[in-house]
């Protein structure tokens, strides 16, 4: 991460104190995660950012820029990543890619692959890479050795995530025979809550990573990579450098699917589309 201390400059003749450190904050924030907040998400913005600083006692956007770039050990940053993220999603969200991942699991393991590993880059609370699961379990079983990444920006979403707990509202989706085979009541958490299975959890390993900040601590060869609606907040620049690494880490083969609503035009020299939104890499 960029040093926030590198942020400060001298403030504009005319502006007052607050406007410019308002400004400064939305930069920092672009610089550490690569998400674009413009002009139009500022009362978005602001919303998330009064959340950190009731927290704090703090009333003016000059004092808390002050708390962030004076925090050494970054922790008031993670706090204020974690309040601009946005972190929705639900199980078998956009299912196209997951009847191709089922398909494309099937050819590999009858073409003799005994092992296989899938990122979900952005999971948010977790629905994905659980979903992931339950998709290899249900098309493969157990018998295989497959194994889950599961990483995020946010902390507050990745300990939700390894939990693995939900309300029985975020399960309706689901078809009654994969509610009762992959999740157990969690009268503990709450009433009407349920955790996945131990079985299906243990093949998840939750990790926090900046996608903004290639090149990423992994060793590549790739199997599956889901890396869906996160781009649509980053620039050109910070779109490329990730799909760049996406490639990098994937296998010859390898499948790459993003977000719907995301373009790789331009960005796709070393990728096969394969369906809407869903590439092999070349």
């Amino acid at each position: 991460m960029t040093p926030p201390l590198a942020i400060a400059a001298a403030t504009p003749r005319g502006a007052s104190r607050d406007t410019v450190a308002f400004r400064r904050l939305r930069e920092l924030i672009q610089q550490q995660s690569g998400i674009e907040l413009p002009g139009n998400k500022e009362a978005l913005l602001a919303a998330r950012l009064a959340s950190r600083m009731r927290a704090l006692g703090l009333i003016s956007y000059h004092d808390y820029l002050a708390h962030v770039t004076a925090d050494p050990g970054g922790e008031e940053l993670v706090h204020l990543l974690d309040a601009v993220t946005t972190n929705v999603t639900s199980f078998y969200r956009e299912p196209v890619h997951y009847r191709l991942l089922e398909r494309q699991a099937r050819r590999w393991v009858a073409a003799g692959a005994s092992r296989l590993r899938l990122w979900s880059a952005a999971c948010a609370s977790g629905e994905e890479p659980y979903t992931l699961g339950m998709v290899l379990a249900e098309t493969l079983g157990y018998g295989v050795d497959w194994r889950i990444l599961a990483t995020d920006l946010s902390t507050r979403a990745l300990r939700r995530a390894q939990e693995g707990c939900y309300s029985a509202s975020r399960l309706t989706a689901l078809p009654a025979t994969l509610r009762q085979r992959y999740f157990q009541p969690a009268p503990s958490n709450g009433p009407r809550q349920w955790q996945v299975v131990p079985a299906l959890r243990e093949r998840v390993a939750f990790r926090r990573l900046n996608l903004a900040s290639p090149p990423f601590p992994l060793r590549g060869g790739l199997d599956v990579v889901f890396c869906r609606n996160v781009m649509i907040y980053f620039d050109q620049a910070t779109r490329r450098k990730l799909i760049d690494e996406l490639v990098r880490l994937l296998k010859s083969d390898g499948l790459l699917c993003v977000g719907h609503a995301e373009s790789l035009a331009g960005l796709t020299g070393s990728l096969t589309p394969l369906e809407p939104s869903a590439y092999a890499r070349s």
